[in-house]
């Protein structure tokens, strides 16, 4: 594979999500870019605007292991992890796999679960493996999380801690389509079986693990020049003086970002990054992991906003 099949790779993949998805272009592409990035994605938005149905149609137009988890007050962490259970024939423990065994897991309503279960994603996530019993089990080779939320404000919601929070690449903020784009979504539903999985029925496969690690193989060659890397530091060493900012951003989101940057070149066919690929990444990778002043959340600034005066303070190399 090469970056200019890696870029009709993307175009594949993003037309065949569009079949269930519309009017959330920038947001597939951004999910995308996660995937091949090696990154996990959490999805932030009202109900009804189509999380859920985003990644299950990301892993129908892939032919990969898929689960979900329903996250729900009572969950617990062996639900998540498995755990090893008496076999009474053998007279042996044996390791009952949780979900998270998988190539793709589709983690929904995140934070309708408490921290407790919520942190058994913390090492899976961050290491690909998980610790059973003391005894090291390896998930999927292509590893992806993607994990939707309600926003903080809805009832029975837990914040996810920090800790949690910094093991997602991106937090997409998700939000109701336009006006046309909301009229195209009814009129071709209207023409549809009611059945809500007749909508991903159309959605065909169009890679599979050879591809996404292939894909994976370009990203990493992609280089950064200098002067993308000391933009990048520059706007993550500002979050860290920004005087509405408590808390700014890790050298590991500076990585994070560095990564995201490289995947998104490759998948548009360059084996070069751009000050724009930089800027259009920056608020996603970083608005989950600012901690705003009190001063700023009171007179009702946003992680977006702050982050986005930021943008306009460093200035971009040319």
């Amino acid at each position: 594979m090469n970056l200019d099949e890696l870029r009709t790779l993307r175009d594949r993949i993003a037309a065949e999500i569009e079949k269930a998805v519309q009017g959330q272009e920038a947001i597939v592409e951004l999910l995308l870019v996660s995937l091949f990035a090696r990154g996990h994605c959490l999805i932030e938005g009202p109900p009804g605007t189509a999380k859920t149905l985003l990644a299950q149609s990301l892993a129908a137009a892939l032919s990969l292991d898929f689960k979900r988890i329903q996250f729900t007050p009572d969950l617990m962490p062996g639900d998540v992890i498995g755990s090893n259970i008496y076999d009474f024939g053998s007279r042996q423990f044996e390791l009952v796999r949780g979900p998270i065994f998988t190539d793709i897991l589709l983690s929904d309503e995140i934070n309708r679960a408490p921290p407790k279960t919520q942190a058994a994603l913390l090492q899976v996530m961050n290491e690909r493996r998980v610790t059973i019993d003391g005894t090291d089990h390896a998930v999927g080779s292509v590893f992806f999380v993607v994990a939707t939320q309600n926003p903080i404000e809805q009832q029975g919601t837990y914040p996810l801690p920090e800790a949690q929070l910094d093991r997602f690449l991106f937090k997409l903020e998700i939000d109701f389509p336009g006006e046309e784009a909301e009229f195209a979504i009814l009129r071709r539903h209207a023409g549809q079986p009611l059945d809500h999985d007749a909508r991903k029925a159309a959605i065909v496969p169009v890679a599979g693990l050879a591809e996404i690690r292939a894909g994976q193989a370009l990203v990493d060659a992609i280089r950064l020049d200098d002067e993308i890397l000391r933009y990048v530091l520059g706007l993550c060493r500002a979050t860290r003086a920004d005087v509405d900012i408590a808390y700014g951003v890790s050298t590991r989101a500076a990585d994070g970002l560095c990564g995201a940057v490289r995947a998104r070149a490759a998948l548009d066919g360059r084996d070069y990054a751009i000050p724009d690929d930089v800027k259009l990444l920056f608020g996603p990778t970083m608005r989950h992991r600012v901690v705003l002043s009190p001063t700023a959340e009171i007179e009702g600034r946003s992680p977006d906003r702050v982050l986005a005066a930021i943008l306009e303070q460093i200035p971009a190399p040319r």
